[in-house]
């Protein structure tokens, strides 16, 4: 863990991906104690070098991760082309360059020659003009790795919201929210609490889906007939889940703070009150996959671009726990296999105890 590789994707060109990531990188501290490699294209790297006033970057071109080096920007071209950047702008240019750089650093991610990957941000309209087929990198990357499911999960030092319904128009969640992809999610979050964070017995509060989590079905049944049947079902499989919450004081009491995680029931129930209290330093990871992806919780911020006032503390905090999980889930892993070691070997030297026994309690004839 002393030689982690992180993978970065540029981004949406025409955005301040480019921006947040050179300032970023910029920083001494940045890259201390692994190697960073962005996805795109050194041309278009150095366009946005002349929009931050940093002075020290020096970024470097390599063909493969292996040929990465620690005290530099490593750019892996993932087109050739000279392309048009049309900064602020939506573009199917703009969007077949971020798809490209998602295609390969996702490529290196399951072919295990970068340790974890920070997305940069993309534009859903551009994105759609370049032929993506998924509404976001969430769900791009779930089905890369093939995962049955996974959980968007917002992170800051205060407070963690995961979402059962991701990019889903809101008229469409009702019909969405079933007992199983709620208890599901609750134990994708309890397992990436646990492995991914350190927390040995994490606790959950799950928000209802209609105002006052229904008062007790007069406003809708899904709290009662779905959601709080699942929860029962995660405590019974031992998960400490509780709920569900009327979502509207939720938050401004303060009444999150006495728990680990939320597990909110659509993206902005969730994400309303979280940017509210992170904005600017609050992170976005997709949990539940054998690979790690963060991402800053920002999106590409059209209305900045190129004019060097994008603000890199998301981006930074977002490469950091990207390391951070690296290195949890290799120690979760060791310590793991240590314990499963040490059963092993206890439950043989106890056999054999018995064995020896037996032997003794037998009378000679």
């Amino acid at each position: 863990m002393d030689n982690i590789t992180i993978g970065i994707t540029c981004g949406d060109i025409n955005g301040v991906g480019l921006e947040i990531i050179l300032k970023a990188l910029a920083q001494k501290n940045a890259a201390q104690g692994h190697k960073t490699i962005i996805y795109g294209s050194t041309k278009v790297v150095a366009y946005h070098k002349n929009i931050i006033t940093q002075d020290n970057v020096q970024f470097n071109s390599i063909q493969a991760p292996s040929e990465a080096q620690g005290d530099r920007i490593n750019v892996i071209n993932c087109w050739q082309d000279n392309v048009n950047i049309t900064l602020g702008k939506p573009t199917d240019v703009s969007g077949h360059c971020a798809f490209q750089a998602l295609e390969r650093a996702v490529a290196d991610l399951k072919a295990g020659n970068i340790d974890a990957l920070v997305t940069a941000p993309i534009h859903k309209k551009a994105m759609q003009m370049a032929s993506f087929p998924f509404i976001g990198h969430t769900e791009y990357i779930t089905d890369a790795f093939e995962a049955n499911g996974s959980l968007m999960l917002m992170v800051s030092d205060e407070l963690r919201v995961g979402v059962v319904t991701n990019h889903l128009p809101i008229r469409e969640v009702a019909g969405a929210i079933t007992k199983e992809l709620v208890l599901q999610k609750l134990k994708i979050l309890a397992e990436t609490l646990r492995i991914d964070f350190n927390l040995d017995k994490p606790t959950i509060a799950v928000l209802g889906l209609n105002p006052h989590a229904g008062d007790e079905g007069a406003i809708g049944k899904e709290d009662s007939a779905i959601i709080r049947p699942a929860i029962d079902q995660a405590k019974e499989s031992g998960i400490l889940a509780f709920g569900p919450y009327p979502a509207d004081g939720f938050f401004g009491s303060g009444q999150f703070q006495k728990f680990d995680a939320v597990l909110a029931m659509y993206h902005d129930q969730g994400l309303v009150p979280f940017k509210t209290l992170s904005f600017g330093e609050g992170i976005n990871y997709t949990a539940g996959l054998a690979a790690v992806r963060t991402s800053p919780d920002h999106g590409t911020a059209y209305d900045i671009a190129g004019k060097g006032e994008a603000d890199d503390a998301s981006f930074i905090r977002a490469l950091f726990l990207a390391v951070d999980i690296v290195r949890n889930r290799s120690e979760y892993l060791e310590m793991h296999a240590d314990a499963l070691e040490r059963r092993k070997r206890k439950a043989l030297e106890s056999e054999t105890g018995e064995d020896e026994e037996v032997e003794e309690d037998i009378p000679e004839e």
